[in-house]
């Protein structure tokens, strides 16, 4: 589940770009053949920037920047075809704007050519703080159960809103919260656990109804050669610490080649020094969030786990093979650099929490989390390969759309479309690490969580969305799907990527049957998953920001297709055909909430 973290103003520049097609060239960091120079990259990114900060306010009508915004690039993106895209958190009289983000389009030449604006209105917060600091961190300590950080000011934008507030970070043991608290009111105006848990309270309880055991089976067996190089360690290195061939023996899916740094003669750790030191570490059942407070995995063979949890060592294997693969999609498909496209690790901690049935990803510690489970309901850590792939996703849109919800009940469910979309790429690119991978014990397809031994024999799935009974996904869009809880909500863009990838109907891929259903019974010829994911990817990272619904998606869709192959192409027409398929049509675009 998406936990969404409000995040403070950053002014760092990551440069990407993606090419037509599911390729792209990342201007992030130095590197040989097609990619510039890092000198040469910034120079064109400042460039670029202040094209793009001079056109939002020569243009303010259109990108509601106003007098005392200040516009702080986060991500500057250079299409091969020429055009420039900028994306942009604001600051109103020097404080945070929460859903103020916006990303400025220009031409090759760098005159302004469009706006994407989470914000659609003004951001003039009207009168002065009433409460203290001190009185609004004790509001959002109380709110949210826990011990609260120092309040800082903001302005909240969200909802049509334009209001002064504070910002609070509220903890306990195993959770922290931000807490947005009215500075003139004292309302509590949203209070979002910062965690991406993977299950749901709304799933949970379900579960416990039915008084669902679930016990995914382990101990496997290996995998075919293909999914790994497998190795002793042995390296031959002069020098340490160096790269080496190891093998993890995994719970999930075989034994596998991993990737591991060889320390000294004989000793090797399970961190990944070709992956930009990716690394899994042992918490060891504590609550922390601190990676560095994570136990190194170590050992003298380079072997890793036995493929069952008779080794703690078994679920580290499986985490560190989910979370490689997913690097590795992401930069082979994309050209993307990391979760967040700056050459950092991806890290990750197993063991974490006391009986915690759950996998988070988790903001505070920018790593996974993997519980070992509850021991009743959950009996197996959750390292499966698709819900690392779903859950580092999440990381990918907090990076770029940080799509958000619209609200969260007392409970921690959350509702609203763009947290649905952000649940349903969640579940895309996902499902896209398992084609990727090719692992013959985890076969590629289009349902998510088909690993975990659900009754159901899946979590949710793509081209029927609405087979999911746990969670009552959904097929089509309506009305009430602004008030729908997430990951029900989720089937809507879920389905659409379907039918654009595989299109109506009957289908067996990998084994798997299909049967994708339409609204009014359209009939949809998909165009392929390399240029289905193609779009969906430059949407997201061109045309989609903190607000953006399923309508707004539809836009954002139909712009990437027709960058990638034109407006009068077959894969635009057929963009536009796989949302009417979900009843989402520029004719019942709903008027704004």
């Amino acid at each position: 589940m998406r936990r969404p973290h409000i995040r403070t103003v950053a002014v760092a520049v990551a440069v990407t770009t993606a090419a037509t097609g599911l390729a792209g060239t990342a201007f992030a960091g130095p590197s040989a053949g097609v990619e510039r120079s890092a000198a040469s990259t910034a120079s064109n990114a400042t460039v670029v920037v202040e094209a793009a900060r001079t056109a939002a306010f020569a243009h303010a009508s259109a990108t509601g920047v106003s007098k005392g915004d200040e516009l702080h690039a986060q991500d500057v993106m250079i299409d091969p075809e020429g055009a420039r895209h900028v994306r942009f958190v604001r600051t109103h009289n020097d404080l945070p704007v929460l859903g103020g983000d916006l990303i400025v389009h220009l031409d090759g030449k760098l005159a302004y050519t469009g706006v994407t604006r989470a914000a659609g209105h003004a951001v003039k917060p009207a009168g002065q703080a009433k409460l203290t600091a001190a009185q609004a961190a004790a509001k959002a300590a109380e709110a949210a159960k826990g011990d609260a950080s120092s309040a800082q000011l903001v302005v909240d934008a969200r909802g049509g809103a334009s209001a002064l507030a504070y910002q609070v970070t509220v903890t306990d043991k195993d959770n922290s919260s931000t807490v947005v608290v009215d500075a003139v009111t004292g309302k509590v105006r949203s209070n979002t656990p910062t965690r991406d848990e993977f299950l749901s309270p709304k799933l949970l309880d379900a579960l416990r109804e039915r008084g669902e055991t679930v016990d995914p089976a382990t101990g496997i067996g290996s995998a075919s050669t293909g999914s790994g190089l497998l190795g002793s360690g042995a390296s031959g290195a002069a020098a340490y610490p160096s790269a080496a061939k190891g093998t993890g023996k995994t719970l999930f899916v075989g034994t596998v080649g991993l990737t591991t740094t060889q320390t000294s003669r004989g000793h090797y750790q399970l961190k990944d020094p070709n992956r930009y030191g990716t690394e899994t570490r042992d918490a060891k059942g504590s609550y922390t969030e601190k990676f560095s407070a994570g136990s190194k995995l170590t050992n003298t063979t380079n072997v890793w786990g036995n493929g069952k949890t008779t080794s703690r060592v078994s679920a580290a294997a499986d985490a560190q093979y989910g979370i490689t693969k997913t690097l590795d999609f992401y930069k082979s498909t994309f050209k993307r650099k990391g979760i967040a496209n700056n050459s950092k690790p991806a890290q990750a901690m197993v063991h974490w929490g006391n009986k915690v049935a759950n996998a988070f990803w988790d903001p505070t510690c920018n790593c996974m989390l993997y519980g070992d489970g509850d021991g009743q309901m959950f009996k197996k850590p959750l390292v499966v390969l698709d819900v690392t792939g779903h859950e580092l996703t999440h990381g990918v849109v907090e990076a770029t759309a940080n799509l958000q919800p619209t609200f969260v009940d007392s409970d921690g469910n959350q509702y609203g479309e763009p947290g649905s979309l952000n649940e349903s790429l969640a579940d895309i690119f996902g499902s896209n690490v398992e084609f990727y991978a090719k692992n013959t014990k985890d076969t590629p397809d289009y349902l998510v969580g088909e690993k975990l031994g659900l009754a159901q024999k899946f979590l949710r799935r793509l081209d029927h969305p609405s087979l999911d009974k746990l969670e009552g996904t959904i097929d089509y869009w309506s009305s009430d799907t602004y008030y729908t809880e997430v990951h029900a909500g989720s089937g809507v863009s879920s389905h659409a990527y379907y039918l654009l990838a595989e299109g109506s109907g009957k289908k067996t891929i990998n084994g798997v049957n299909y049967n994708s259903p339409t609204y009014h019974n359209i009939t949809v010829k998909g165009i392929g998953r390399t240029k289905a994911t193609a779009i969906y990817y430059r949407a997201l990272t061109r045309y989609m920001v903190s607000t953006t619904d399923f309508h707004q998606a539809r836009i954002a869709t139909l712009k990437a297709a027709k960058d990638l192959y034109g407006a009068n192409s077959t894969e635009y027409k057929t963009v536009d055909k796989s949302w009417a398929a979900v009843n989402v049509t520029a004719a019942n675009t709903p008027r704004a909430h």
